[in-house]
């Protein structure tokens, strides 16, 4: 399958929102004439007072007998967060309401969607509990908007803030009443030193979560929580698949030495191993004159092609999640039931 990056057209909101698709044998086109072979390309019709249509083309050894109407839509959004927290909000809020405008049940934001700011003693100046004012917007958010949202990576001061004088780096899950599902907290702290862009020491100011969460359902399906570095470990996203995960999610704020080399290549990796949807947001662009992203937010399917990408800049992509195509992929290529924990040990075992 040969794949090609196309931009969709760009919708006038208070500032200019991008949206870019590619895409696989799970969604096609309703933009009039466009019709490439081996290729489908979602697009946007926009129409005032119509949400915009979507159809499915499935290839005919995987069919689906699900009507592409059913299949349940996921936004995942692009942003470039900065120290200003307030804007920061307004920007993703911004998103979140065309997601939900654009018929999605379920929208993701990346890694530090909150902030991102210039140094250690900053981030823990600007962290929040999960019972701060930050957390409240959000929570109105989900319920204005009627769609859960997953918050990719809140920088979170935890019960033991006053001990330890540092953070968590959290995955906050809300559903569409503004409840709180799930938390995960990042196990695998990106401490690295990589020539060309500089040390990162994420344990400088933050703590490893001491657990995984086990996958929690969806309208989307059942999801499994990590977060950004934890896509290099794969026995996190095989725990959490063998525990029933149907999507992996891993919100990031890749940089731009490990961006071009690893970040397509991990997250297809995890789709296939584990025969899940991968959905990974992403930051993109500067955020300030000592960090950018790498941005290039996507859903992977569980054959690991590529179903949807952000264009360059902020904004958002959508996918339709077909579980029949999943269990159809497991079906036809069974890895699970082929493992032989007797030769190489527990790697992957289902959480407790």
């Amino acid at each position: 399958m040969v794949l090609a990056a196309f931009s969709c057209r760009t919708y006038s909101l208070a500032r200019p929102l991008r949206l870019g698709f590619i895409t696989n044998q799970l969604l096609s086109p309703l933009c009039p004439g466009l019709r490439i072979r081996g290729l489908s390309i979602l697009c946007a019709q926009y129409r005032k007072s119509e949400n915009p249509a979507y159809a499915i083309h499935r290839p005919r050894a995987m069919a689906s007998s699900s009507s592409s109407w059913e299949l349940p839509l996921v936004a995942v959004c692009q942003v470039t967060s900065t120290p200003d927290k307030q804007q920061n909000f307004k920007t993703c809020a911004e998103l979140v309401r065309e997601a939900a405008r654009l018929g999605a049940c379920l929208a993701f934001l990346p890694e530090a969607f909150d902030f991102i700011a210039r140094d250690p003693a900053e981030t823990l100046r600007l962290s929040e509990p999960l019972g701060g004012n930050l957390l409240e917007d959000y929570i109105q958010l989900a319920r204005e908007c009627g769609l859960w949202l997953s918050l990719g990576g809140f920088h979170e001061r935890g019960q033991d803030w006053e001990q330890t004088q540092k953070i968590y780096n959290c995955h906050v899950l809300l559903n569409s009443k503004g409840s709180v599902v799930a938390t995960y907290r990042k196990t695998h702290l990106c401490d690295v030193e990589l020539p060309g862009q500089g040390p990162m020491r994420e344990s400088n100011s933050t703590i490893a979560g001491p657990s995984l969460e086990s996958p929690v359902s969806t309208p989307a399906g059942k999801i499994g929580l990590a977060i950004c570095y934890d896509m290099r470990f794969p026995e996190l996203s095989l725990a959490l698949a063998q525990a029933g995960a149907e999507i992996l999610t891993y919100p990031s704020a890749f940089g731009s030495v490990t961006g071009p080399a690893h970040w397509e290549v991990l997250l297809r990796a995890r789709a296939i191993e584990t025969q899940c949807y991968v959905v990974a947001a992403a930051q993109c662009g500067s955020h300030h004159e000592k960090r950018a992203s790498y941005g290039h937010s996507m859903v992977v399917d569980p054959w690991g092609t590529v179903v949807a990408r952000c264009s360059d800049g902020p904004g958002l992509c959508l996918a339709q999640i077909n579980l029949n195509y999943l269990r159809q992929v497991r079906q036809h290529m069974p890895v699970f039931q082929h493992r032989r924990p007797d030769l190489y040990g527990n790697l992957g075992h289902p959480l407790s």
